[in-house]
């Protein structure tokens, strides 16, 4: 009898009691503006503002209305002109270079590895050709580039470093959480990020100057210094006349939420990471899959899995995420011709117009995402496995993947 699996990929965990009871206790105050506090009262968003940068070992954090704007915020603040190149990963989700052209940027494409991490070399050589001196690093579906050896070529090239890390909350490099390389970092805490909020973000930096500009670009109004995050009043001395309000720095409601999630994110990231483990076990040497390889420096969070179908037809492809989705399981194409959900390619962002790079096309034509939700048991992951294996072998064997 052919399995089906009959679990759903865009079901999350519920909000916890304590997260639900945080929320309602808020709502019972009516105070969900970030700055409408009671006398004494420091506001859940300034409270998980400085929990976050514990957590990160930061000296300062900011939050956000979105992982987007976090990212905004971060350009706007080392003062992206009209027109500049900033460098980015060519894979990555339409958010990280709708930011860049938010601010008047340009997003200038660099190449991705088999590894799904952004190609070192291409990087070196657009940094050389543009001149540019800010790299909006995307840490794409979790899966991080050797940070030691692109943080000594950026530093070397004096380009400033801005870590997208939407999908590495509490993933680490060589034991150094990520996000604690460059000179800011953003984070999401979307539904189907490793922080649920619906929609919100986080920004980090060590950097004064640059936390006080993004600071006051979220709409500070000049109450700066109820902040428990944020630099000192000595940082906002000048720029609080020279810098634009841009409101969007979290509500109290979702802070909330946010903090009683994070005394779990350790646990949670396990767990992510558990699922993931069973399914890349389930789909190791299958014919014609080639899987991920993750280097032992990496400490990812896997709150989902890709493997690619190297040159694979685009008809072959399509076949076996229709034999998939029949059979229960949602396989996402970031190889597609055309952009569809959340899936979109580099030559899909028209704003943005690039140069093809045939190395990266081919990677990014056979790269299939899986999310995997927490309400996913482990026997679901490994039936979740045992199906795409099955039909990614049955297209293979029949020999139609060219």
């Amino acid at each position: 009898m052919t399995e089906v699996f009959t679990g759903n990929f865009t079901q999350q965990e519920p909000i916890s009691d304590a997260a639900i009871e945080a929320a309602v206790t808020v709502m019972r105050t009516g105070r969900l503006h970030r700055y409408n506090v009671a006398e004494g009262d420091a506001g859940e968003v300034a409270l998980l503002e400085q929990e976050f940068a514990a957590y990160m070992g930061s000296k300062f954090c900011l939050a956000v209305s979105s992982g987007g704007y976090a990212i905004a915020t971060a350009l706007r603040a080392l003062g992206v002109a009209p027109g500049e190149p900033v460098l980015t990963n060519a894979f990555t989700l339409a958010p990280v270079p709708g930011a860049i052209a938010s601010v008047g940027g340009t997003p200038v494409f660099v190449g991705v590895t088999e590894g799904l991490v952004i190609d070192l070399p291409d990087l070196e050589s657009k940094i050389k050709a543009t001149g540019s001196r800010i790299l909006l690093l995307s840490h794409m579906r979790g899966h991080i580039c050797d940070m030691d050896d692109l943080m000594m070529l950026c530093n070397a090239l004096e380009v400033q470093v801005i870590e997208d890390c939407a999908h590495t909350m509490g993933a680490r490099w060589n034991g150094v959480l990520s996000g604690r390389h460059g000179v800011m970092a953003a984070y999401s805490t979307q539904t189907y990020k490793h922080l649920n909020s619906g929609e919100g973000g986080l920004l980090i930096s060590d950097d004064p100057e640059l936390m006080a500009k993004a600071t006051m670009l979220s709409g500070s109004y000049m109450l700066f210094e109820r902040h428990l995050a944020a630099p000192g009043p000595e940082y906002f001395a000048e720029i609080k006349y020279e810098t634009p309000n841009i409101s969007g720095r979290m509500d109290h409601l979702r802070a909330a939420i946010l903090r009683v999630q994070l005394r779990d994110l350790d646990l949670q990231c396990a767990a992510w990471n558990a699922r993931y483990q069973v399914v890349e076990q389930g789909l190791s040497d299958t014919p014609g899959l080639t899987m991920i390889n993750r280097p032992e420096t990496e400490a990812y969070v896997a709150s989902s899995l890709q493997f690619l179908l190297l040159d694979w037809s685009e008809a072959a492809i399509d076949d076996v995420v229709a034999r998939c989705l029949k059979r229960g399981v949602e396989l996402k194409w970031f190889g597609g011709a055309e952009p569809a959900g959340f899936t979109s390619r580099y030559d899909s962002w028209r704003y943005a117009p690039s140069e093809a790079m045939p190395e990266s096309d081919r990677i990014l034509k056979g790269i299939l995402d899986l999310r995997l939700p927490l309400t996913f048991t482990l026997d679901d992951c490994a039936q979740i496995a045992r199906i795409i294996r099955a039909e990614v072998s049955a297209v293979y064997q029949a020999g139609q993947v060219s």
